[in-house]
């Protein structure tokens, strides 16, 4: 809303994305602090301060698409950051990163509380820290990687290796089951996948507790860039008013930094490493940080990054590292045998996977599955060379059993029923310990390796094998 005592300035200049907007004296609207465009071609449009550029000029970044858009047009300073609208109308809705709904529904009321975008992180003595483990149902994440509740989780892979999907799987799985808010954030992904996971979300019956945001990739630069801050916003209202739990799902972070690096590259700062922008490691800590549990209400984040040309020592994606709890890496060559999710069980780590929080039972058997699978890959060279004949008999149990395990650790979803037939399982950890402790202790030694791929529980590949055997 427009103050009545607002100091007008115009637009000066305009390159792409990024608006100069000149004016004639007094205070200049503050970095972070959002104007307001007054054009004839539809609504006002929303940019965001970046730059003072003199005693009378500042640079700002658009949210939305500047075509059209002339010099002399009436700019507004708001005030405050973009702010957007959040409570319970927000859920069951679909927004753009300014807040607006984007869904056909009604428009939000004129009274509806809205909260600025940008915010602090809270303050160490209000932040609390759990070691309780959050359940997905997948058996290798639960295993090997367990996730936090109240922490951040991230999926790391290339272009095609099923990062969307797994989020779309957590997503069905954990909201049904999940007790209390989920927030999604869409960053610089295709328009399809968004209208998919409405879709998936209202036939699942959970949409009325979940909100969306998206800043699609046909979108400006700063759309996409400010997107996840709105998602955050929503977040943190529900966690310090509401006092709920929140699930907060993004996909995808990396776009993210590129929409950063974009928007740096207009304002004209010098690239820094690999090109990326100079102030990457501020934007993704200010972002990352603000993703944190208060006592009695707990932010807890499942991220995807997309690794680019599978290179984990990009700049970005090793940034991004640092802020997790829990890691999770996606493996092209898994993908390419078919073992879904493709979910590497060497590189995937948790902090919780200790034995003082997950147990001694658990924490054994996870590293018994990591020795075994370890083993195997180092013999894969010899076998390739000499023929696994050439093992010797131990090595040769060890190969077999790893392969089990690998293939005991693949999960049909939910979400792929249409396009693979199979019905999605969800499985409890003791199912999945115990089904590793009965492969690691031999049981399944004379299986057919087809027995133990894609099944839920160690007791439905038992009766796999059984009508195997009996055909």
């Amino acid at each position: 809303m427009l103050s009545s005592d607002s100091i007008c300035g115009v637009v000066s200049a305009v390159h792409g994305s990024v608006v100069d907007v000149a004016f004639a004296g007094g205070k200049l609207p503050a970095i972070n602090e959002a104007v307001q465009i007054e054009w004839d071609v539809g609504q006002p449009l929303l940019a965001e301060v970046q730059q003072h550029v003199g005693p009378r000029l500042i640079r700002a970044v658009s949210l939305g698409d500047t075509a059209g858009l002339r010099r002399g047009t009436k700019a507004y300073p708001l005030g405050s950051p973009v702010r957007s609208p959040v409570g319970e109308a927000v859920l069951g809705r679909l927004l753009n990163s300014v807040g607006e709904p984007v869904d056909r529904g009604a428009p939000f009321s004129a009274d509806i509380e809205r909260r600025p975008i940008h915010a602090r992180a809270p303050s160490l003595d209000r932040q609390t820290g759990t070691r309780e483990i959050f359940h997905t149902g997948m058996k290798v994440i639960d295993l090997l990687a367990p996730l936090v509740a109240g922490g951040k989780a991230a999926m790391f892979g290339g272009a095609g290796v099923g990062k969307t999907v797994l989020i779309m799987e957590l997503i069905r799985t954990t909201v049904e089951r999940h007790a209390g808010i989920s927030v999604f954030a869409g960053i610089g992904e295709r328009s399809r996948e968004g209208h998919e996971l409405f879709l998936e979300l209202s036939q699942a019956g959970v949409l009325n507790r979940t909100a969306l945001v998206f800043g699609q990739m046909n979108e400006p630069p700063g759309a996409r860039w400010r997107a996840g801050l709105t998602a955050l916003a929503i977040a943190e209202y529900f966690r310090d008013a509401a006092h709920e739990n929140v699930l907060l799902l993004i996909d995808n972070v990396y776009r993210l930094v590129q929409a950063g690096g974009e928007v740096s590259g207009l304002l004209g700062r010098l690239p820094s490493r690999v090109g990326y922008q100079p102030t990457l490691a501020t934007e993704i800590a200010e972002f990352e940080e603000r993703i944190a549990s208060v006592s009695g209400a707990a932010i807890t984040s499942i991220q995807a990054v997309y690794v680019p040309a599978d290179d984990f020592t990009d700049p970005a994606v090793a940034e991004i590292f640092s802020h997790l709890d829990s890691s999770i890496v996606l493996s092209r060559t898994m993908a390419s045998e078919g073992m879904y999710p493709a979910i590497d069980p060497l590189a995937s780590t948790s902090s919780l996977l200790d034995p003082r929080l997950v147990g001694e039972a658990h924490y054994r058997i996870a590293q018994e599955v990591r020795k075994t699978i370890a083993h195997y890959r180092e013999l894969q060279e010899i076998i390739a060379l000499l023929g696994i004949e050439e093992l010797s008999a131990t090595d040769r149990t060890a190969v077999r059993r790893a392969r089990h395990l690998m293939r005991f650790l693949t999960q049909p979803f939910m979400i792929t029923v249409p396009f693979t037939g199979k019905p999605g399982r969800t499985v409890n950890l003791d199912a999945t310990l115990a089904g590793c402790r009965a492969i690691l202790d031999g049981e399944a030694d004379g299986w057919a390796e087809a027995s133990l791929y894609m099944v839920g529980d160690f007791e439905e590949a038992r009766q796999k094998e059984a009508q195997g055997a009996l055909s």
